[in-house]
């Protein structure tokens, strides 16, 4: 079984691929993530997935689209709402990649994230999943989110401090200030 894993960035990978390959899964990651910015986010969360998946012989796909502007527009209207939209674009592509490039399934690295809304991340992939006629291959991979964080800094990986988006970022630091008050 060949399964495509979207991969939003390589300190939340590592454990995935690990588990799917245990479980005797052919992996290739993709990496396709519009809602990263600024510029220099983008490029430090791909250059870092890049050499990991080099050191660890990883197939990867990479739709190497800095899409500030059509993330933007797509979230725009609903911001607080922005996390379908951007669960969407990204799962919609890799179904449609794993489609394509003949995978037997696929599925995300955001399903190790605490952060994520879990519930609708999986209905988003399953959705996408029936549009182009492939198979989600759903894991929980949350209870390996700290030894993936852990095992990142053993390797010393670039670790972001938000999921990507200018938004998440912006109430990162709206927390921080009240936090401070």
């Amino acid at each position: 079984m060949n399964t495509l894993l979207h991969i939003c960035c390589a300190p939340c990978a590592n454990q995935c691929i690990d588990v799917l390959r245990t479980d005797g899964y052919a992996v290739t990651g993709y990496w396709y993530n519009p809602n990263i910015h600024p510029f220099t986010e983008y490029r430090s969360r791909r250059n870092c997935l890049r050499d990991y998946a080099a050191s660890i012989g990883l197939p990867l796909i990479e739709r190497n689209d800095y899409g500030l502007r059509p993330f933007v527009r797509a979230v725009a209207e609903d911001i607080d709402g922005r996390c379908v939209k951007c669960y969407s674009m990204r799962l919609y592509a890799a179904a449609h990649e794993a489609k394509e490039g003949g995978f037997d399934s696929f599925t995300s690295s955001l399903f190790i994230s605490p952060y994520q809304n879990h519930e609708l991340l999986r209905e988003v992939a399953e959705r996408a999943a029936a549009e182009y006629g492939v198979t989600f291959l759903y894991r929980d991979f949350r209870p390996l989110f700290r030894a993936g964080q852990e095992r990142a800094r053993e390797l010393g990986m670039y670790i972001q401090k938000y999921c990507g988006c200018v938004f998440s970022e912006e109430e990162r630091y709206l927390k921080a200030k009240k936090i401070l008050r």
